[in-house]
């Protein structure tokens, strides 16, 4: 069973609920759902079609703020960034619009314009997305490709601390979350794609294009 991210086959038990089990790869410590409990496209989508974050719901916003406040040190107005998974809403790129910054959107579900992921830009976001992504291995190149020198990927996922804390976790629960980073995961990433990366909060992590 090789590893989403790094493609190791080092992988290990890592824990088992009432649903599903949890591998965990030895070499760059990301925890991961095997592939055969992951929901097929129409039962992700609704799981999805489930969430309510609209454009006028103030918590959400604030929610997604803690991720684009920071960011807002490192970026311009004249810059454009991509909001990748923005979600049904594309909550973040009205908040952005509000404040003079260029941000636009791509969902596989919601917003599937591919076009967008052939243009480059200055910053990449994923709020609560990358955990949703099967295969990561494949996705962060795509990604680090269309940044461009110096750009920001955002990333906001919560971090896997250890394996007491994981069997308390409401967060493996989503049945829609097959991925788990912890900080190990983000610096083995930094060093696989020659990025610097930044801890901004206990969920929230920028890595740089150098």
């Amino acid at each position: 069973m090789n590893c989403p991210l790094c493609c190791s086959e080092q992988t290990q038990f890592y824990y088992q609920d009432k649903k599903r089990p949890y591998q965990q790869c030895l070499v760059c410590d990301l925890v991961f759902v095997p592939t055969e409990y992951h929901l097929t496209a129409e039962q992700e989508k609704a799981e999805y079609d489930k969430h309510d974050n609209n454009q006028l719901d103030e918590g959400y916003q604030r929610f997604l703020s803690r991720t684009f406040e920071p960011l807002k040190k490192f970026i311009t107005p004249q810059q454009v960034g991509l909001d990748f998974g923005c979600g049904e809403g594309a909550v973040l790129s009205h908040i952005a619009a509000q404040q003079g910054y260029q941000v636009v959107n791509y969902d596989l579900y919601y917003h599937p314009n591919a076009e967008r992921l052939t243009q480059s830009y200055h910053y990449i976001i994923l709020t609560e997305v990358i955990e949703h992504i099967a295969l990561p291995h494949q996705l962060l190149p795509k990604l680090i490709n269309i940044l461009l020198p110096g750009g920001i990927l955002a990333v906001m996922t919560k971090r896997v601390i250890n394996l007491p804390a994981f069997t308390k976790w409401h967060y493996k629960n989503d049945p829609t979350h097959i991925c788990y980073y912890s900080d190990t995961s983000c610096n083995w990433i930094a060093q696989a794609f020659k990025l610097d990366v930044l801890f901004i909060e206990k969920d929230v992590v920028f890595f740089k294009k150098k």
